[in-house]
């Protein structure tokens, strides 16, 4: 049985979170942030946490009953059937270095599932939009992945090779050399673009939760197709290995040589 629509209320709610984030984010690019270093030497600035609590706040206000689960400002209601999944700023080293592949992701979990996703990209004036029941847009436009003939014919991304420890690193490079050509750093930016047809795979690692539920339902509503690693659908309990591609047919072969490279 297919799940039910996302509501236009949820639909519009969403667009306003990511309206307020553009309003902070979108000023505060012109010049370089400061910075402080979180336990895992990630980088974090006072925009991050000044977007996250005014997001916040905002959805505590309008659905006082609903979870929220923030990358800098933890958990609340976590066992509520709606959970606000929010990252501030996506590509926040990015960000800090003035190249324009950061945004603001958003998405909303029913019963631990995405079901509504944002990709926000002030700077570059983008916005990626998908729900369930609804098709994925492009700044209010249909958008779709490609087909893709072969690995062999994809491109290939992945956020930063320096991610991967050396025991998942034979997987990255499984897919590495089994693609035409690979694009790195691109953060929520290059997830966007494979909704819009423009690239085919990605394999990413060293992920949570907040780095990717928008994904789902983007990507799903644009033709594609986003797993973890093993082929799982992606849940708020999936860890931090994800793998997507435009062409489900491209997702199956990316997923066998993942599969085969981490069994041996």
């Amino acid at each position: 049985m297919a799940a039910p629509a996302v509501s236009q209320e949820f639909i519009e709610f969403a667009h306003r979170l990511a309206d307020e984030a553009g309003k902070i984010l979108l000023p505060a690019s012109a010049s370089r942030p400061g910075i402080e270093l979180k336990p895992d030497r990630s980088y974090v600035t006072a925009i991050d946490k000044k977007i996250e609590a005014h997001l916040r706040t905002l959805i505590a206000d309008r659905y006082p009953a609903h979870g929220i689960h923030g990358e800098e400002h933890g958990d609340e209601r976590l066992d509520s059937d709606h959970v606000w999944v929010l990252d501030p700023i996506d590509g926040t080293a990015p960000f800090i270095a003035g190249m324009p592949v950061f945004g603001t992701l958003i998405s909303l979990l029913r019963d631990g599932v995405p079901i509504l996703g944002i990709i926000d990209h002030p700077v570059t004036r983008d916005r990626w939009f998908g729900a369930v029941g609804h098709a994925t847009t492009r700044n209010g436009q249909a958008c779709r992945t490609r087909a893709c003939p072969s690995l062999a014919d994809a491109i290939m991304t992945t956020s930063n090779p320096d991610f991967y420890p050396v025991h998942e690193r034979p997987a990255y490079e499984a897919l590495r050399e089994r693609t035409q050509w690979r694009i790195y750093g691109g953060s929520c930016f290059s997830y966007g673009l494979m909704a819009s047809g423009r690239t085919d795979v990605a394999i990413d690692t060293g992920f949570s939760i907040h780095d990717y539920a928008p994904y789902k339902p983007i990507l799903e509503g644009a033709g594609g197709v986003v797993t973890d690693w093993e082929g799982r659908p992606i849940t708020f309990e999936t860890g931090h290995r994800i793998l997507s591609a435009g062409d489900p047919a491209r997702h199956r072969d990316a997923l066998a040589v993942v599969r085969d490279v981490m069994k041996s």
